[in-house]
């Protein structure tokens, strides 16, 4: 067995109960890390911690809402406590929300997308900020092709304005923590089989959808989604010393699915 990549540090995975930061929870594990496993749902963050104590690792479970900046707070203060230290930050968390035309978009509707899914990764960095400052380390955001590279999803509004910020606050903070050592970059992930497609509400969005007729297959380089395996190797990848001079930086991961329907 090679040497693994991230023996010794200690990760925050945020979403860690399912999809993507499930897959990144258990991945950054096997490759040495302990893992501070963050989510809104205790039972699917003991799963996810259950599996990566039976496979020898070291995890603990967070429930805290990424949108509230008490609990989020009292989280990174639990990690420090438990192991003194934060090497990287997978801040992954959040939601698709509505789906709806402008004039059907209630104004709550869209602050509840931009709350959990910018303002939460800001109040994420925000408060890990002061522990990865002291070895420098790794920040990693989930945002999406939408609203970097798609605009095709009509009635999308939120959703895509809170991926396109995330965009824009990786940038700004990958200069204010360069001084420290720290690396901030965002993962564009495209179709990937998760189970958050399904927790999306759409609302008449065929009414005002632009008709466009795609080639045979949306999916160009595999013919289908990509999966949370593929995304969470991404992440290990930007997490590991592999990465050490990227920063700022968003890469897309979608099989070139945006290139041909943006």
């Amino acid at each position: 067995m090679g040497a693994v990549q991230l023996d010794g540090r200690v990760a925050l995975v945020t979403g860690a109960g399912s999809g993507i930061g499930k897959a990144a929870a258990l991945l950054l594990a096997r490759e040495g890390a302990k893992v501070a496993a963050l989510g809104h749902t205790a039972d699917q963050l003991h799963e996810t911690v259950g599996a990566i104590d039976a496979a020898g690792g070291a995890a603990f479970p967070l429930v805290a809402d990424i949108a509230d900046p008490a609990q989020l707070a009292d989280a990174i203060r639990q990690v420090d406590a438990r192991w003194g230290r934060l090497d990287v930050v997978f801040a992954n968390a959040g939601i698709n929300g509505v789906w709806a035309p402008i004039e059907e978009l209630a104004p709550e509707e869209f602050e509840r997308t931009l709350r959990n899914n910018l303002t939460g990764t800001f109040l994420t960095i925000k408060y890990a900020a002061p522990l990865l400052k002291r070895r420098g380390g790794a920040v990693v955001v989930t945002a999406s092709v939408n609203g970097t590279r798609t605009f095709s999803n009509t009635g999308a509004t939120a959703y895509a304005c809170s991926k396109a910020g995330q965009v824009a606050l990786t940038k700004m903070l990958a200069l204010e923590l360069a001084r420290d050592k720290v690396r901030v970059n965002v993962i564009c992930p495209g179709a990937i089989g998760t189970e958050i497609d399904e927790n999306t509400e759409r609302r008449d969005v065929e009414q005002v959808k632009v008709p466009v007729e795609f080639p045979a297959g949306r999916h160009p380089l595999e013919g289908g989604p990509g999966t949370a395996e593929q995304v969470a190797q991404l992440v290990l990848f930007l997490a590991s010393d592999a990465a050490s001079h990227i920063s700022g930086t968003e890469l897309w991961i979608d099989g070139a699915e945006s290139l041909l329907k943006g």
